[in-house]
């Protein structure tokens, strides 16, 4: 007869008091290498001709030419002490180039990206599993590590009563807990992981991107732009972000990389005119996407929320169907602040997909679970580097195999 687990505490009772287990270990330092060594020609002590490359062979060969070509004479006095020959210290060699490290593929840039999680996660439940039997206790511990870790509550509560099914008061290994995390990690996100495909019916597929400040809408729109480019596709970028100087010239920058051409304004130009402006242009090029940035902003802030809704409604005098697509940017280091920025931006600009970036400067990858798993909104890409190939259309499985089994 299986047992039944004795009655555990409530969630929300054991979370009250509980210190934030999210603290990332700090980088080494590096070493700065040392200087390379000065080396300084000497000057020859003979008075014999030196050529720039220094060679004794050369000084030979020119003093027997010019032996050669003089006429016969008596050989001179040979001095009582011959001098000294110094020869030309030997140029510095150049220093060869390391070959190029062998690209790594996506998985692999992801896996390393992910560490930081994968580690924390690893590191904890192996710390847990040491007991022989499952137990009530080690459940809990291991319920509050995967909260800690930003997957989410509901997330949490699944893993752990999965586990208990059948295994309770059973051996169970770190390596059991592991593949059932991935399990149910991959069972969550994978409904929500779809790329982001450019309509051939529209012309353009306008593709709008919000965001608060820092979590970089702008260089994934280049990022982005490079991606459709490659595919063949004709690409206009808005630089909608007209509070920033940086932000406007850090997408010419990505215009003359990927060959795209960028509508700009003056800083402090009208950010809902210059998006008309550019919908117009794009039309009128016949260009397959404009992706539009727009200014950073807190999801508190009322009247920028405003402007950004009137950027909406501006598009949509030109195209009641734009924007087609609302790319919301989000920071995996914000943690648990990016389920308030999902609920917001979602409400007020009618975010249609997700992309999260700096996923490798983070234990809190976590986050993108309990996102999908609250909102259910879908997952476009995900960002583990600088990179223009760090950020890919992202997929569920690999995802959950990186977090959690490497």
């Amino acid at each position: 007869m299986t047992e039944t687990p004795p009655k555990r505490r409530g969630l929300f009772g054991r979370l009250f008091g509980r210190t934030d287990a999210s603290d990332e270990p700090e980088k080494p330092a590096e070493t700065p290498s040392p200087p390379l060594e000065d080396v300084s020609a000497s000057e020859p002590a003979s008075d014999a001709k030196v050529t720039e490359i220094g060679s004794e062979v050369e000084t030979q060969i020119e003093v027997e030419v010019a032996h050669a070509t003089q006429p016969e004479i008596d050989p001179p006095v040979k001095p009582a002490t011959e001098p000294e020959t110094v020869a030309a210290p030997p140029l510095p060699v150049p220093a060869v180039e390391p070959e190029p490290p062998a690209k790594q593929g996506w998985f692999s840039r992801l896996k390393s990206g992910l560490t930081k999680t994968s580690s924390k996660l690893t590191e904890g439940i192996t710390g847990l599993f040491t007991k022989k039997k499952l137990d009530a206790d080690t459940l809990e511990n291991l319920e509050d590590l995967l909260i800690q870790a930003d997957l989410g509550v509901d997330t949490a509560m699944r893993i752990t009563e999965t586990l208990s099914k059948g295994r309770y008061e059973k051996g169970i290994s770190a390596e059991d807990v592991r593949s059932v995390l991935a399990s149910e990690v991959s069972r969550v996100l994978t409904p929500v992981a779809r790329p982001l495909v450019v309509r051939p019916d529209l012309k353009p597929h306008v593709i709008l991107v919000v965001g608060v400040n820092g979590t970089g809408k702008t260089t994934t729109i280049g990022k982005l732009a490079a991606q459709f480019r490659r595919q063949g596709h004709k690409v206009m970028m808005a630089a909608g972000d007209t509070f920033r100087a940086a932000a406007v010239e850090q997408l010419k920058i990505w215009g003359e990389r990927t060959g795209a051409p960028v509508v700009a304004r003056p800083v402090g130009a009208d950010s809902s005119g210059l998006a008309f402006d550019a919908l117009k242009d794009a039309q009128a090029a016949g260009s397959d996407v404009l992706l539009i940035d727009t200014a950073g902003r807190l999801q508190n802030k009322q009247a920028l929320m405003d402007e950004l809704e009137k950027v909406v409604r501006v598009l949509r005098k030109l195209d009641p169907t734009a924007p087609h697509d609302v790319l919301l940017v989000l920071d995996a280091t914000t943690g648990q602040n990016a389920l308030g920025q999902v609920e917001v931006f979602r409400e007020r600009a009618g975010v249609s997909g997700l992309v999260m970036t700096k996923l490798d400067g983070t234990a809190r990858g976590g986050i993108l679970v309990a996102i999908a798993a609250k909102f259910g909104l879908p997952v476009h890409a995900i960002g583990v580097g600088e990179g223009i190939d760090d950020l890919q259309a992202f997929d569920a499985n690999e995802f959950a195999r990186a977090i959690a089994l490497s």
